[in-house]
């Protein structure tokens, strides 16, 4: 028996990166697969295509997923953007990019899907481990995913009376489209890479479905006595 038999599962940010190969695993594993993302529709996986910025889309997306598969079990709530800079540079516009697509948006997910999930489902929010390090440029992204973590404490209590388990990811580095999109200059960029890996013991980045089997495990019911958990998926970053 694969590990979600019969689940119906929906991925924000599924087209590429971690969603991406969470998708791939999730619908190997017997799911079927629902991605949302502003970009085309991955080929072999159903698409809704949302603006986690709006929140007119979020409950579009809502009702398009009632009317079409009737219930979600599993939500990984993905979706994400992530850039780098010093205090100096950051501007409302900076600011607000981040908090309502990392923060508002991931919220506001959750509230619209939550009345699609029966007892039993399984919610899991994709922070990341620089929510508790100190490292320059990061203070604002950073401060998405610490909120992310804090949701992952607070809907965890609040769910588990229905039933619902809500859990965290905190990956490290992951070779994922995400850094590309910063638009460093090449030699800026090798730096980067080259200095996050160097943060973890593992020395490397991660491989997207590294980090999406760790989401599938946190989705099953091999996690079945997990909630308000937070797992690192880092390689070691000291």
């Amino acid at each position: 028996m694969k590990k979600l038999d019969g689940k119906i599962s929906l991925i924000t940010g599924g087209t590429s990166g971690i969603g991406l190969a969470a998708a791939e695993l999730f619908r190997d594993e017997g799911s079927r697969v629902i991605v949302s993302g502003r970009g085309q529709a991955p080929e072999g996986l159903e698409f809704v295509r949302c603006d986690l910025t709006r929140l007119s889309e979020i409950q579009r997306m809502a009702a398009e997923v009632r009317e079409r598969w009737g219930r979600l079990d599993v939500l990984f709530v993905n979706a994400g953007v992530c850039r780098f800079a010093p205090i100096e540079e950051v501007d409302e516009r900076f600011f607000d990019d981040h908090f309502n697509t990392n923060v508002k948006g991931a919220y506001f997910t959750v509230r619209h899907l939550l009345p699609l999930m029966p007892e039993g489902s399984a919610i899991l929010l994709n922070a990341s481990i620089a929510r508790r390090i100190g490292r320059p440029r990061i203070s604002v992204y950073a401060a998405t995913k610490a909120a992310l973590w804090s949701f992952g404490q607070t809907l965890a209590a609040e769910l588990a009376p229905r039933g619902i388990r809500v859990n965290t990811l905190s990956p490290g580095p992951v070779e994922t489209p995400l850094f590309e999109k910063m638009k460093l200059d090449p030699e800026a960029a090798q730096a980067l890479h080259n200095r996050m890996a160097g943060s973890t013991a593992l020395k490397r980045y991660a491989r997207p479905v590294e980090i999406a089997r760790v989401a599938l495990f946190l989705a099953s019911e091999d996690a079945s006595y997990m909630t308000g958990a937070d797992v690192a998926v880092d390689g070691g970053v000291f």
